[in-house]
């Protein structure tokens, strides 16, 4: 199933396809502790860490726990001053942001915000993995969070980026990208090689490279993609899929093809899921990871929705169907503005 719509209102002239969430239900769900004091960015990542939290015995109030929050616009959407009326201006700094969620939870440490474009979320996690590798800390909570607005919609669509279909990732007929709305949270703490047990996730390896090729376009020859793709493989027979950024638009899939090309990977599986829920910009790269995970526990590598005929020159496997696999890591990749890209891999632990 698809959360996609068509939308035809907002405030813009042109329709667009996306998801966006049921705020009604948000703010219900929130409670009377998480009301008119907080914006919807602020909600959501608050919502998302109490649903994952509640599966913890975490005490989200002790300094041996680090917030890192993700996302690519937080509340830019008070820059709409009848949106600001209620709140203070300085809000629409990220910090400002950030330091709400810690407030709720209690949280003596000032929470990292990493915001670098698409692949905030990834980098997310690679800095969790290094804030508990320090020792200085037991727990991360990493959570990715944006929502929509006409600034962020109007700016897609002038850069002729987004389709008024349901997206259409790797298919030689994709026309652009659907955005999303989403929260996700991984909290992951810090265990000793020896102590992990078979059904725990472990982030095995994580890379950052940037190509700077571009403010907007990826860059041609997948330079940054297969750079970081490059640091983090070590079997390509264990890989189940490369998950990867996939957002349907002519070039990124393009670029993303040649990546995976040179790194080798052409007869590995691929799977996106933006066809799904959309592009979710900060909340991407933990949310993918999130259901790339739950995929593997399934045995299942998931299809690609709205693949259908294969559109980019490096022949990829990507999945059009759902499918078994037995194998126990995968790799997440991402790319965005400016020529920044971010790959991670995954093993389940009995794999390592």
């Amino acid at each position: 199933m698809s959360a996609l719509r068509l939308h035809e209102s907002c405030g813009l002239q042109e329709p667009f396809m996306a998801s966006l969430m049921d705020w009604n239900k948000v703010i219900d769900e929130c409670g009377p502790n998480a009301g008119n004091n907080y914006t919807r960015f602020e909600r959501m990542l608050i919502l998302s860490v109490v649903r994952a939290a509640s599966e913890t015995a975490i005490d989200l109030s002790s300094p041996r726990v680090i917030f890192i929050i993700s996302t690519t616009k937080g509340n830019v959407e008070l820059l709409d001053e009848d949106k600001c009326a209620n709140m203070s201006y300085s809000r629409i700094f990220l910090s400002e942001a950030a330091k709400q969620v810690t407030y709720y939870f209690k949280n003596p440490n000032k929470a990292i915000v990493v915001s670098n474009a698409c692949i905030s979320g990834l980098c997310a996690q690679i800095m969790a993995m290094r804030m508990l590798q320090s020792g200085d800390y037991d727990y991360a909570v990493t959570v990715g969070c944006d929502v929509q607005s006409p600034f962020i919609i109007s700016g897609f669509q002038s850069f002729k980026a987004l389709s008024q279909s349901q997206c259409k990732p790797f298919d030689k007929n994709r026309d652009g990208l659907n955005l999303g709305e989403a929260a996700a949270t991984i909290i992951y703490g810090r265990k000793s090689v020896a102590s992990v047990e078979k059904e725990d996730w472990v982030i095995s390896r994580g890379a950052i490279r940037n190509d700077a090729n571009h403010i907007s376009g990826p860059s041609r020859t997948g330079e940054g993609s297969f750079r970081a793709l490059q640091s983090v493989i070590e079997d390509i027979d264990d890989l189940a899929f490369v998950n990867v950024h996939g957002t349907a638009t002519l070039y990124n899939d393009e670029m993303e093809s040649i990546a995976l090309g040179r790194a080798g990977l052409r007869l590995v599986p691929v799977t996106g899921l933006k066809g799904y829920y959309g592009h979710t910009m900060g909340a991407a790269g933990v949310l993918e990871t999130i259901i790339s995970m739950w995929a593997i526990d399934d045995n299942t590598v998931l299809a690609t929705r709205g693949f259908e005929t294969p559109g980019v020159s490096v022949p990829l496997k990507v999945s059009k169907h759902n499918q078994y696999t037995g194998k126990r890591s995968f790799i997440k990749l991402l790319s965005g503005f400016g020529g920044c890209n971010a790959a991670v891999l995954f093993k389940k632990g009995g794999s390592l």
